[in-house]
């Protein structure tokens, strides 16, 4: 008997566990959010996880882009050619760059150097005890440390998923102009014309969404992290893993309101 309800019994203890961990990040994320719009506010500290999370991030970001944007146009323009549409790369290409490619690519980009970088930094600040010592000075540690970060990824990562759509949209220009013998303005007009204003803000929305994520898995694995170098190490992998499965689910759920008939 007890062998048939052991399967049962470790369902059920990993429902509960997964309920309590998604009962956890709701308050976590509700709590910081709530300090986002309280003061006292830390300009400072904001403008540090700014540059770390927007302008540092742009290299990766922009490669990541580009390569994909090219590698986009050659895949639509093999499969167009079975169905002599070989004319429709610049079009798929600029839409699945800006609705999907986009912010998506950037939002996991991020997410492998933000999220894990940001869990470390606060993790090893619970483990030296120096969010300790900021209680101790009458400085919230939500405030000071969450709060600066989860505006500032919610800000930076939507331009990052812009300047990233562009330089998608270059990779598929370059590749398409010099590779399968575009004229290149017949390229770029194809490429506006078919755009919307929706297609270009669904993924700015997006890469809002990505940010918040990533800094608030960041943030909450850093605080919860273990003691000791095991403990941080555990955290800085947890919270990258988390923010790219979360951004994933996110996606689909933002392209099924966004997007579904």
């Amino acid at each position: 008997m007890a062998a048939v309800l052991t399967p049962f019994t470790v369902i059920g203890r990993t429902t509960l566990a997964l309920l309590a961990a998604i009962g956890r990040i709701t308050l976590f994320a509700l709590s910081a959010v709530s300090h986002v719009f309280r003061p006292p506010f830390y300009p400072r500290e904001f403008l540090a996880a700014l540059m770390t999370i927007g302008w540092y991030s742009l290299p990766v970001v922009g490669l990541t882009a580009f390569f994909t944007g090219g590698a986009l146009a050659l895949q639509i323009y093999a499969g167009g050619a079975r169905f002599n549409a070989e004319a429709v790369v610049p079009s798929i290409v600029a839409i699945g760059m800006v609705r999907e490619l986009g912010p998506v690519l950037g939002g996991l980009m991020v997410a492998a150097r933000v999220a894990s970088s940001i869990a470390a930094e606060i993790g090893t600040m619970k483990v030296t005890e120096q969010i300790d010592a900021l209680t101790t000075l009458s400085t919230n540690p939500m405030k000071y440390l969450t709060a600066p970060r989860l505006l500032a990824a919610t800000l930076a990562v939507p331009v990052l998923v812009a300047v990233g759509d562009a330089i998608g949209i270059l990779g598929g220009y370059v590749v398409g102009v010099q590779r399968l013998g575009f004229n290149g303005a017949a390229y770029l007009q194809n490429t506006v014309n078919f755009l919307e204003p929706w297609d270009v803000g669904s993924g700015l929305v997006k890469g809002a969404a990505f940010g918040f994520i990533v800094a608030l898995m960041g943030c909450y694995h850093g605080m919860n992290s273990g003691r000791g170098a095991q403990g941080v190490g555990q955290a800085t992998k947890s919270a990258v893993v988390s923010a790219s499965v979360l951004i994933l689910a996110a996606n689909y759920l933002l392209t099924e309101a966004f997007f579904s008939a």
